[in-house]
């Protein structure tokens, strides 16, 4: 399975963006992670494979959403009202195929896109 992250780039506070995390193979669960410079890589909203349910950290609840296209192969992070604390590196992740839902733990990902740098101008 390869994951192919992008949408990235500057955006002023308030603004918005889409990444998208195109994947050749198999995927289920999947899962947005970033990492801020200094600080722990760590999960911004996962998806179920029908999309019926979600995941959102408290940070990003009511901004962001993870929708997916399976006849595409893509899951996407819309990205609204962005803030500066959410500068960081966005990467796409799929969750171990034996699981049926996320995990906070990046041990529990088996597969992940390259990263895509999102940076919010205050």
């Amino acid at each position: 399975v390869q994951l192919q992250a992008s949408g990235g780039g500057l955006v002023q506070a308030g603004g918005s963006l889409r990444l998208s995390c195109s994947a050749s193979g198999r995927t289920g669960v999947m899962g947005w992670f970033r990492q801020a410079p200094g600080k722990e890589r760590g999960l911004v909203a996962a998806i179920s494979w029908t999309g019926a349910s979600t995941y959102y950290a408290d940070s990003v609840k009511g901004r962001f959403t993870i929708p997916r296209d399976n006849a595409r192969n893509t899951v996407y992070l819309e990205m609204n009202s962005l803030e500066a604390e959410d500068t960081a590196v966005y990467y796409c992740a799929r969750r171990r195929a034996s699981s049926t839902w996320y995990s906070r733990s990046r041990e529990e990902y088996d597969y992940w896109g390259q990263g895509t740098l999102v940076t919010v101008s205050s």
